[in-house]
């Protein structure tokens, strides 16, 4: 390729914007459109990055245009370049004015029903001219691709262990241990003393096998030495499992924060069942390493820090009354 200074001095930040949309879209004319110019001014763009480096950028294919390797390192610099510019001038603008700005914020679902809604409660509350964004995220699908496509700024979320994303900064905040659920109709919900092997034949809500929350609850029966109970529904959906956990019908394993924040709202019982530590989770602030935040997700990340110390405070107080007695059993 021509001299790194020499290609320096050439190419021009709107040239390398083309690029990625062109990269993006796969094709020039969608490009252009986008854009809101002309195709030859693209084709133009495209021909002078090429002639400044001295490589081919983009290969016609069968399904469009293409980043050669040497346009694919390209374009993954280039995305990295101007999310640091968009964090720069959000940056700018939160100094200019720090009652504005946005952030994008991925969420699993189990930190959406418990941990998230007491974070944006106090947030929002101190801070409402910034704008949230929450996205719900499937980490056993997406491995944290809308992270390192930049869609969002930062994920909370339960993070399995050993975490092994290179590229990744991980900042546990939470234990969330899992803990057993039925409504508040079931027969087991006036019970004080109940333990796993007494829920041995009851209806399970559980979530698949072959998801990272389903190996981890198979690993919990199998340290309590019991085979896997029945399981007429399996779901990820902890919608679906509150639903039907209150109808008394079913049992099922919860986020203990599900149950603090919301237990008596969706007529759910803690049962006072002690399980083995593999039951206790982390729910993580999950970042890109070498990434600066911007003021509005610092401010954030400090926010969930203080409410997640605040529950774990509860938190134990809770358990320590919880197990503290009773004698009861159906």
């Amino acid at each position: 390729m021509q001299s790194i200074e020499r290609a320096r001095r050439r190419i021009k930040l709107r040239d390398l914007h083309i690029l990625l949309v062109v990269a993006q879209r796969g094709s020039m004319a969608k490009a252009a459109a986008e854009l809101a110019i002309s195709q030859p001014a693209v084709s133009r763009a495209i021909a002078d990055m090429e002639h400044a480096l001295g490589l081919r950028l983009l290969d016609r294919g069968r399904n469009g245009i293409e980043p050669t390797p040497y346009g694919r390192a390209l374009v993954k610099r280039g995305t990295a370049i101007f999310d640091e510019l968009m964090q720069g001038l959000e940056e700018l603008e939160f100094l200019a004015d720090p009652t504005v700005g946005q952030l994008r914020i991925g969420s699993s679902e189990s930190v959406a029903a418990g941990l998230l809604p007491a974070v944006i409660d106090r947030f929002t509350r101190r801070h409402p001219g910034i704008r949230l964004n929450v996205a719900q995220m499937v980490l056993g699908t997406t491995r944290y691709s809308e992270l390192r496509e930049r869609s969002i700024d930062l994920l909370l979320g339960w993070i399995p262990t050993p975490f092994a994303e290179e590229d990744l900064a991980v900042e546990p905040v939470l234990s969330d241990p899992r803990v057993v659920v039925v409504g508040q109709r079931s027969k087991w919900a006036r019970c004080s003393k109940v333990s796993l092997a007494d829920l041995a034949d009851e209806a399970w809500i559980l979530p698949p096998p072959d998801t990272f929350p389903g190996s981890a609850t198979a690993d919990l029966f199998r340290e309590s030495g019991l085979n896997m109970p029945r399981t007429p529904v399996t779901t990820l959906s902890l919608h679906l499992c509150c639903r039907l956990a209150a109808t008394g019908h079913f049992v099922t394993l919860l986020p203990s924060s599900i149950v603090q924040f919301s237990g008596r709202d969706l007529s759910l019982k803690r049962l006072p069942v002690k399980l083995p530590r593999t039951s206790a989770v982390s729910a993580a602030i999950v970042t890109l390493k070498n990434r600066t935040l911007s003021p509005a997700a610092e401010i954030f990340v400090a926010c969930v820090r203080d409410v997640a110390k605040s529950m774990a405070g509860r938190s134990a107080a809770h358990s320590h009354e919880l197990h503290g007695g009773g004698n009861a059993r159906p």
